[in-house]
């Protein structure tokens, strides 16, 4: 895996790539992935963050790569006008003849200005999906996502969205039993959904307005019975479509997708902590049925609730 960095690269996501794919091992401890961190002439390149990064190795490394990463980038010509060095295109695009792309955040604009994204599903920090819009209108943006995985092409939204990504890719490459072992090395959450609404700055309501955020608080407290989107409307006393305009507003997602990932986030916790049978993680989660449980937490994550289980507590 070699991590290209790019003037006014930022060093946070730089460092993601190691610190998620680089640390992942095999069940004997044996390293997964190598990863090379390269400048394009193997000279220092100022980050976005005050400081500069001398990498180990040049360009040249990219003709070994089987992944390559661009990390995002504050500002520049590739996010402002959609523009990148000839050198960095033509080696993007010769890399990309046999290697995976991926890109964190704005790195998605340097994979657009090298051509690799015309026609192909992608995403972006909801911050720049307007300038790359215009930058770039052949490719199909969706800045609503935390991620996308066009098969040879992955992109990511800002930040925390490339963790994300990173562990989607040891998930695919090694199975969710590596993912989750990486993902508690560095400890963050083993598995948000692709799908998720980005986090964007969205208007808070007005003063003395209610609100949706009792109506999530009682709903939390009652995840065990059978709720309904009518049932939610009414306990915060507006009609369903008010209700589900407001909620979307304040939380990005639509009340039953809320809803689902309450319950997949109580069932996981409870199958982590507790020595409770499935069929009663079920029916306290609100999936109701072991088959129900099943089905919502393999369209998560992956695994089956008994998997799952062994994966986090042993056998």
């Amino acid at each position: 895996m070699v991590v290209v960095a790019v003037d006014r690269v930022v060093g946070f996501e730089l460092g993601l790539p190691y610190r998620l794919l680089g640390l992942a091992e095999d069940e004997h401890g044996r390293p997964l992935y190598r990863v090379r961190v390269a400048t394009l002439d193997g000279r220092p390149v100022r980050t976005a963050d005050g400081f500069s990064v001398l990498p180990e190795h040049d360009g040249s490394v990219l003709a070994e790569a089987d992944t390559v990463v661009v990390p995002g980038i504050m500002g520049g010509p590739a996010v402002v006008e959609g523009l990148i060095p000839d050198g960095l295109r033509d080696a993007l695009r010769e890399a990309a003849g046999r290697a995976r792309m991926v890109s964190v955040c704005t790195g998605s604009s340097v994979l657009a200005a090298a051509g690799l994204l015309d026609g192909r599903p992608a995403t972006t920090h909801w911050r720049d999906a307007e300038a790359f819009r215009r930058n770039f209108p052949a490719v199909r943006l969706d800045p609503d996502v935390l991620f996308v995985d066009d098969g040879d092409v992955l992109t990511s939204a800002g930040v925390a969205a490339g963790i994300d990504l990173l562990l989607h890719l040891v998930r695919r490459d090694h199975g969710s039993e590596v993912a989750n072992r990486v993902a508690r090395r560095n400890v963050v959450a083993p598995w948000r959904e692709g799908g998720q609404s980005q986090f964007v700055e969205r208007t808070l309501p007005e003063p003395g307005d209610a609100g949706t955020a009792p109506t999530r608080a009682w709903a939390l407290e009652h995840l065990a019975e059978p709720l309904t989107l009518a049932d939610l409307a009414r306990h915060a006393r507006m009609s369903v479509r008010t209700f589900t305009r407001r909620f979307r507003e304040e939380t990005g997602l639509s009340p039953l997708r809320w809803l689902a990932a309450q319950r997949i986030a109580l069932a996981r916790r409870l199958l982590e902590s507790t020595d409770a049978s499935v069929d009663r993680v079920a029916a306290d989660a609100g999936f109701g049925t072991t088959a129900s449980l099943r089905q919502h937490l393999r369209a998560a994550i992956g695994v089956a609730p008994g998997a799952y289980r062994r994966t986090y507590r042993g056998a």
